[in-house]
Order: C-alpha cells, then sequence, then structure tokens
C-alpha cells in the first residue's frame, strides 16, 4: 500500500526557501533514515525530548517505510506513519519537522512576526493560519461556524487527545471546548470522542503516530473554526474498511463536514469502497491526497470527496490580513485516478476519470504548524503534511454553514465558486509535463496539485463552499385533499407542495368549474395565504369542481388534482308521516298504514317508530325500527286485547333522529 518509489521523489524533492536566513549554517541535521520495524498497529510512542525543547527526538529507530526528506537549508521531516504497509491498510498523512532547529524552538503564547522567521519562532499558530486565509472575514459571513459538527477520521486511540486539546486552545488563547455530547443547537465548541461504532467505550487500542495524526487534526479544526464542535471517530485499525466504517458513522451521528488525513495506493476494488463509505450528498467528506509527490492516493480519487492537496505558505504576519503567497509543496499528491469516474463538475481535459485535487491549503512542513502532543511526543513540534491541508478545508465548509440534507456533493461546491479562491500559479510535485502536476500549466483554471486554489480570497471564501445559488422557479403543484360540501358552500384542504422552487409559497389561488376540466383559470375564487378556504354563496344540488394553485415570487405552479363536490343544506329529521289509518284486523290485532313523510330533511327515511295507547292522550314507544320502502306503508300489531280500543301515532327515523309524529289514529282490536 505504501509506495517507496512515489516517497523518493518527494524525499529527493528540494523545496525553496522560506524565510529561514536566522536558522541558516546553524543546524546540526540528523540523520532519520528510516524508523525501526514498526508497523502501525504495534508503533510505540517514539522516543521524547521534555516539553521545554519541544516535540518527539529527532533519532527515532530506523525501520521500513519511513523516508526522510531533506530541505535547501537543512530542514528535515519525516513521515509518522509508515508507507510499508499492505493491501487494504491505509498510512496517515503527517510529515513531523526533525532537523535540531525545528524540535528547538517552542511557540510564544503571543506569536509576533520577526525578520526572516517563519511564523512564531518557526511555524504557524492559530493567529497565522486565521490571517493568511482570511478566517475573520469568513466567519462572519455564516455564523463562525456555530452548531457545526466537524468529524475527524483516524485509526487507534489517542488518550491524551482531549488534555492536549485543551492545553493548544488555552495556549493559544482560543475558547475552550469542552467534552461533553455534540448537537446541532450548540452555542460553541464541544469535543466528543468515540469508536466507529459510536459508543464511548470500548476505545480502540492507541498508536502513537496516529495519536500525532489526531491531535494535528483536531487542533487544526480549532485554529481555523474556534466555534465548531468536534467529534473524533476512532477506527478499531488502519483498515480501509475500519476508516470507512467509522466515516459512515460519523455521518450517522450528524457531522456536517467529515476530514479524513489518511490514504492508500488505489487499487481496483475501490470504486466499489467509494460508493460503501463516501456516498454521503449533503455531507462535506474531505480528504487528504497524500505526502510522497506525483501520484493518486484513495480516498481522495474518489468523486464523492473533496480531494486537498498541499502548498508552501509564506505568511508575514498574524494581524488578521493576508499579506502571503502559496506555490505548490512539492510533497503533495495530485494526478488521474486509474479507477474513478471523473465527476460531472471536473472540466479539465488532460485526464478523462477523476482528477485529484479539487482545493489546497498549507501542507510543506516547512511552513508548518505547532501542535501539542504528548502520546505521540512530549509535547511541541512542528508538523505538516495533506494531514495539516485536509482540515483546514473540512473547516471551511464548516465556516460556510454547510446544511445537511441536500442532494448535491459537497465536492462540487467549488467548481461553482472558484473566483472566491486563491489560485496557486508556481510550483510542482512531479516531472509529468502538464497540468496535472505543474501549476504554472492549467485547464479550466485548474491545476493538478492545488485544484481550484486555496482558502484566502477576498473577502473572504465562503461562497467556494457553499451550495450555489439557483435561480428560483415556480412551485410544485399542491395536493388537493379534500372538497367537503354544506349549505351553499364547499370547504376545500390541500398540502402544501413538496417543492417551493427555492422562494417561499407566497399564497395559493382557488379556481372553480361548472364541470370536469372546466375551471376558469383566468379568475380565481378565493386566495388564501393557507392550505384551506371555504367557498361561499354556491347553488345547493348543483356539482362545482375546484383545482389549487401555489405561488411564489416567480408565479404560480401547475395545477393541483381536481375535486368535486355538489352543496347542500344541512340535514334535519325528517318531517312527520302523513295518513295515519288504523283499521281492525280481519283476523287478529289492528293493522297500520300510512305515508312517509313529505321531507325527509335533506337525510333519508331509514326506519319507523310506532307509538301505541289505550286512550288518545297516553301513546308511549311501542315498536322501533319498522321498515318500508314503498309508498305506503303498514304495520300488523297482533299484540292487542280483544275488544280494546287503542290509539296509534308514526314518526320517521333518519341519520339526524327521529321526526314528528303523525296524526292520531285509533281502532278496536279483533
Amino acid at each position: 500500500m505504501g509506495n517507496p518509489d512515489r516517497a523518493s521523489k518527494y524525499c529527493q524533492a528540494v523545496s525553496p526557501a522560506r524565510g529561514w536566513s536566522r536558522w541558516r549554517n546553524l543546524l546540526s541535521i540528523v540523520s532519520v533514515t528510516a524508523l525501526a520495524g514498526l508497523t502501525m498497529a504495534t508503533l510505540s510512542p517514539l522516543p521524547a525530548l521534555a516539553d521545554s525543547g519541544g516535540g518527539p527526538q529527532a533519532n527515532p529507530l530506523p525501520g521500513p517505510g519511513f523516508f526522510e526528506h531533506h530541505g535547501p537549508d537543512g530542514e528535515t521531516d519525516v513521515n509518522v506513519c509508515s508507507y510499508a504497509v499492505p493491501m487494504g491498510i491505509a498510512h496517515c498523512d503527517t510529515r513531523w519537522r526533525t532537523d535540531a532547529a525545528a524540535t528547538a524552538e517552542r511557540p510564544a503564547r503571543t506569536g509576533q512576526a520577526l525578520p526572516n522567521v517563519l511564523g512564531n519562532n518557526g511555524a504557524y499558530d492559530p493567529s497565522y493560519l486565521q490571517s493568511a486565509y482570511n478566517v475573520a472575514a469568513a466567519a462572519s459571513v455564516k455564523g463562525g461556524g456555530v452548531g457545526q459538527t466537524v468529524a475527524i477520521v483516524d485509526a487507534y486511540d489517542d488518550a491524551n487527545v482531549a488534555s492536549d486539546l485543551a492545553y493548544y486552545r488555552s495556549y493559544f488563547a482560543l475558547p475552550s471546548c469542552p467534552a461533553g455530547t455534540i448537537s446541532p443547537s450548540a452555542t460553541g465548541c464541544v469535543f466528543e470522542k468515540v469508536n466507529q461504532g459510536g459508543s464511548v467505550s470500548p476505545l480502540p487500542t492507541g498508536n502513537s503516530g496516529w495519536g500525532v495524526e489526531i491531535s494535528l487534526d483536531v487542533e487544526t479544526v480549532s485554529a481555523i473554526c474556534p466555534q465548531c464542535q468536534i467529534l473524533l471517530v476512532e477506527a478499531n485499525s488502519a483498515s480501509i474498511s475500519d476508516l470507512g466504517t467509522a466515516v459512515n458513522e460519523a455521518v450517522k451521528l450528524g457531522a456536517n463536514v467529515v476530514s479524513n488525513s489518511w490514504g492508500s495506493n488505489e487499487y481496483s476494488s475501490e470504486t466499489a469502497d467509494s460508493a460503501s463509505y463516501f456516498d454521503h450528498p449533503g455531507v462535506a467528506v474531505v480528504a487528504s491526497s497524500g505526502d510522497s509527490g506525483y501520484g493518486v492516493e484513495f480516498p481522495a480519487a474518489s468523486p464523492d470527496v473533496t480531494a486537498v492537496g498541499g502548498t508552501s505558505l509564506t505568511q508575514l504576519n498574524n494581524t488578521g490580513t493576508r499579506d502571503g503567497s502559496e506555490t505548490v509543496w512539492s510533497g503533495t499528491g495530485a494526478g488521474c485516478s486509474a479507477y474513478e469516474p471523473k465527476p460531472s463538475w471536473q472540466k479539465d481535459t488532460g485526464c478523462s476519470n477523476r482528477t485529484v485535487v479539487d482545493v489546497s491549503a498549507d501542507a510543506d512542513p516547512n511552513t508548518g504548524v505547532w501542535v501539542y502532543d504528548t502520546y505521540g511526543s512530549s509535547g511541541w513540534a512542528i508538523y505538516g503534511g495533506t494531514s495539516l491541508a485536509a482540515p483546514v478545508i473540512g473547516s471551511f465548509y464548516a465556516l460556510a454553514g454547510n446544511v445537511l440534507g441536500s442532494s448535491n456533493f459537497p465536492s462540487s461546491y467549488p467548481y461553482s465558486s472558484a473566483s472566491s479562491l486563491y489560485p496557486v500559479t508556481s510550483g510542482s510535485d512531479g516531472n509529468c509535463g502538464t497540468y496535472l502536476c505543474n501549476a504554472a500549466d492549467s485547464a479550466h483554471g485548474y491545476n493538478g496539485p492545488t485544484g481550484l486554489g486555496t482558502p484566502g480570497g477576498s473577502p473572504d471564501s465562503i461562497p467556494a463552499f457553499s451550495a450555489p445559488s439557483v435561480a428560483p422557479t415556480r412551485p410544485g403543484a399542491p395536493v388537493l385533499n379534500t372538497a367537503t360540501p354544506g349549505n351553499t358552500s364547499v370547504s376545500l384542504g390541500w398540502s402544501a407542495p413538496a417543492n417551493n422552487g427555492g422562494s417561499a409559497i407566497t399564497g395559493y389561488d382557488v379556481y372553480e368549474g361548472p364541470s370536469p376540466g372546466g375551471e376558469n383559470y383566468s379568475s380565481p375564487v378565493a386566495t388564501p395565504s393557507g392550505t384551506s378556504t371555504t367557498i361561499n354563496s354556491l347553488t345547493n344540488g348543483t356539482t362545482y369542481y375546484f383545482t389549487v394553485e401555489a405561488v411564489n415570487s416567480v408565479g404560480p405552479s401547475q395545477p393541483s388534482n381536481e375535486l368535486s363536490a355538489t352543496p347542500a343544506a344541512a340535514a334535519t329529521v325528517p318531517g312527520a308521516p302523513t295518513n295515519l289509518v288504523a283499521s281492525t284486523s280481519p283476523t287478529r290485532g289492528v293493522v297500520l298504514s300510512w305515508a312517509p313523510p313529505t321531507s325527509n330533511g335533506g337525510s333519508p327515511v331509514t326506519s319507523y317508530q310506532v307509538y301505541r295507547g289505550t286512550s288518545s292522550r297516553s301513546q308511549a314507544l311501542y315498536a322501533s325500527g319498522v321498515g318500508c320502502t314503498s309508498s305506503t306503508c303498514t304495520y300488523n300489531d297482533t299484540g292487542t286485547r280483544h275488544g280494546t280500543t287503542y290509539y296509534y301515532e308514526v314518526a320517521a327515523v333518519n341519520a339526524v333522529g327521529t321526526g314528528a309524529r303523525s296524526n292520531l289514529a285509533s281502532a278496536r282490536a279483533r
């Protein structure tokens, strides 16, 4: 998985000087030809200097997969994670400054720009990074990252990360970031650490090399977006499957941004892994492009992520204003993917597949940053690599207020607003002979090593990390759900359209017609602001047909589905039955007959009730549920006493209730 040949290309490269004349002829070059036989899964903490002198000792044991790079003024740097890893395993993309001048220094609490000295005593602190990338202006646009969660996905556990982060933020006067549970409603930074399953326990085994990576990542997010929440998801191992599972878990937990500072050489099945682990529309997933010069790593090659390349940054002050410049860092990864398809938003023609990278930021260890780490080292040290650039870019997506739920991939956003980025037009990371490795060449304003450029455009780079503005259109059609008839009226209810066209719904137009499809669309009968209305002054017994259109700032939608209704007066109890006649039965009892009421009250008569008594004023309910479906109704009362005279009344029943009683009729029972 590691590529020694690629690594050698970078290690043999010579970076331009970065204003280090103060240190010239003062360096005692320390040999770091390789780190001893230690894999990422078993790497022990490196021997370290006391905190007073900085970070790890510059004399680790030799071993495979570690490559030392020499700068023009005696600077040296080495990768902290071995590149000698098998297929399916990733390495972190951090490089450590190991020369004596770097390891002898430490940052001041308030860095001051000094002639011929880079940043704060040889490396950048948060104030320099914020100045170089116009962070104050960017933070003023979309709320400064409040409520945004930047997830860091790394392998193994760093047991000291919370305390190291607290010390770093306090040292550089950043607001505190207490441990807790991330929440979209948080008003400031919260730090949470979980395993790849989303639980706080058990955490993976520790690893010192990846521990340095973790410290670099969380502290860089702190530097660029102090108000962002930080979610650290620690994978069980450095396998692509475990790291990919951790990415999916970060998305599940609600991260707006997922930063990945690791990679592996490309492999033939990576497109399947890309679909399994990085297909997250609406979530800004970023990945470092690698630290071995021209060549492509995965997952940076995935078209679903923002591939982040590296630059060499010269920033002269820390007063909040960009005054520096950037060139290609010779160690940055870039090129044409061997397997991944080209996303629609990339327009360069020199690579038919996915081109790496999209955007970039500082990564050169010789223009690196101060990191405080007590797990993989013993305090302050200078680090670089595209592991630095990835969380810088991830933090800018958070400053832009990345909104979850979009169907678009945030990796496409910079291509819609490239003019808000700072273009890098000099330097190279290899000898390919084209824009794929040379910043001086370009295709559609793009070059391979730095992509479209870096944050730091004027006045800010927020448009490059925001969903592009889309001109609003007419809304979708609403759905007409109910048409309920009333007395000379019809009440309508509908659902708002699923798509408002990018502009708020301002109201609705209701149309009426006398026949199916006969609505008069030139004149709405109502224009309510809500999703219901009642149409009055209609004729009872007439059927009316209705549709509804939604209206936004652009205009009305297409009509909804059509519903009809026939208004009618409210139903009442039926009238009294008529012509009740009682007669002596020729066999037994009394026979009754009557006519149905002339009015059913607007609701069909369902039955009749018979009332009986032995005097003209003593009638009580005698029989109910008496049916009748003809124009003349009859009932034979056989429960009588021979020779007794009975008095009867009848009432009709409908859905509303029982109506008035009929006339009184009597007969003598047989």
